[in-house]
């Protein structure tokens, strides 16, 4: 599987590494599990079995789109296999225009997933898989703020990552 990945700046990749200690301080699933070294906040914007030769040359044109501003907003919750806990990533238009270039960058594209497919993606980034029906009042109540509602994060996106889970590695779009 290939995936292009949006990556935050230090302070907000901070403030979700926060999020995610405290989900595991209190003893639920968090993205602090994954002690993977590729392991960081991200918004996918792209995933499918393979990407066609000329995507890494396509794509360099959708990082001069960065450095812009980014809000983490509510949380959401996934189904699928488990359940994903994530913070929802304001559809703002310099997000959307960036998700825009990408898909028509990996046009042809082996097996992408409808995930990440244009108006049916849900921008967001991962706070925890694997949340039990029963321990989402717990993961909530540690998101939340003194006056009870769960700030948004604003922040910046600064990079764009390809990852290569064969042969799990990571690589700044661009990068030679």
């Amino acid at each position: 599987m290939q995936s292009v990945e949006l990556l935050l700046d230090p302070a907000t990749d901070a403030a979700v590494r926060a999020e995610w200690a405290a989900l595991s301080a209190a003893g639920l699933p968090s993205q602090a599990d994954h002690r993977g070294e590729s392991n960081a906040p991200h918004v996918s914007v792209a995933v499918a079995d393979g990407f066609p030769a000329k995507a890494e040359e396509a794509l360099v044109t959708a990082v001069r789109a960065l450095p812009f501003d980014v809000r983490l907003g509510p949380p959401v919750l996934l189904g699928g296999r488990r359940l994903v806990l994530a913070r929802l990533v304001v559809p703002a238009p310099s997000v959307l225009a960036l998700h825009a270039e990408v898909t028509t960058a990996l046009t042809g594209a082996a097996g992408p997933s409808p995930h990440t497919a244009p108006r049916r993606w849900v921008p967001h980034v991962t706070l925890a898989r694997g949340i039990p029906v029963d321990g989402l009042a717990a993961a909530l109540g540690v998101l939340r703020g003194a006056d009870g509602a769960v700030p948004e994060i604003a922040g910046r996106a600064v990079e764009l990552r390809r990852w290569d889970s064969e042969a799990r590695r990571t690589w700044a779009v661009g990068a030679a």
